[in-house]
């Protein structure tokens, strides 16, 4: 009739022999842009027909490697995008191509921003005066849990596993949470694979805590499932159905046993 359901779920519980303690080893840094990462770059000048050069899509601009996608999230329904290639590279409006694999989107801010107003500074003192805010987009990860799996879009850069776990309604009672694991695509290409015990309050200040732009998020049912005894009606309901059932074979042996001395 015990249960350690309660004890198994938790989240942020103290580290004992039983919650693994984590150091406290990163914190949060900014992403770096891969290759095939969307790249929202707007630009924004004193002047409406800087603005409009940069910021407008046009049927012209659609072999420069750009598209326009739908997005909740943001200032505008419909975003001017910039795929970032296999070379690592945008091919951006005057500039050409643009290296921006591994850099942040600050450092691909800075770097346009310096670009651009050496290029278009000929045309005029007032087209100094430009400022450009780059984003990431289309920002996405996967929960596979046994409850509700599913893929998300991250709503914010900075984003935890417990967000992301809420966003997916949570854990059920039978997930098995000492073994939560990600699967997260490194800027090599390789594939890793980390693991952790998500009740335990250190993974506030690990590498653990933060997701990643298409992290996989996999929890596992509990090895205990069909044995779980979650509440004191589900364990009436056991024992009586049990009692019940040991009582009906007794009640057919002693039939049995009487009607063979009957017959003697």
């Amino acid at each position: 009739m015990a249960s350690c359901v309660s004890r198994r779920v938790n989240l942020l519980q103290e580290p004992d022999k039983h919650i693994p303690h984590y150091e406290d080893t990163v914190s949060y840094e900014d992403y770096h842009i891969r290759r095939n990462d969307r790249l929202d770059v707007r630009v924004y000048s004193v002047d409406e027909n800087v603005q409009k050069l940069f910021n407008t899509v046009g049927l012209s601009n659609r072999n420069l490697g750009y598209n326009t996608v739908s997005t909740n999230a943001g200032y505008s329904n419909e975003l001017y995008t910039y795929l970032v290639l296999e070379d690592g590279t945008i091919k951006f409006p005057l500039i050409g191509n643009l290296e921006v694999a591994g850099l942040s989107t600050r450092e691909v801010k800075i770097k346009l921003e310096e670009e651009l107003s050496s290029y278009i500074r000929s045309y005029g003192e007032q087209y100094k005066m430009i400022s450009i805010d780059v984003r990431v987009v289309q920002r996405m990860f996967s929960i596979i849990t046994d409850g509700k799996s599913g893929h998300y879009s991250m709503r914010r850069e900075k984003m935890t596993v417990f967000e992301a776990l809420a966003m997916a309604g949570n854990l059920g009672d039978w997930s098995d949470h000492s073994k939560v694991q990600i699967i997260r695509q490194m800027e090599d290409g390789q594939t890793k694979v980390i693991m952790f015990d998500v009740r335990s309050k250190d993974i506030i200040n690990s590498e653990y805590y933060y997701i990643e732009p298409n992290d996989v998020i996999y929890v596992r049912q509990h090895w205990s499932k069909p044995f779980g005894v979650t509440d004191v009606l589900t364990g009436v309901g056991i024992v009586t159905t049990t009692v019940s059932f040991g009582l009906f074979i007794y009640s057919i042996v002693q039939r049995s046993i009487k009607a063979a001395k009957s017959t003697k």
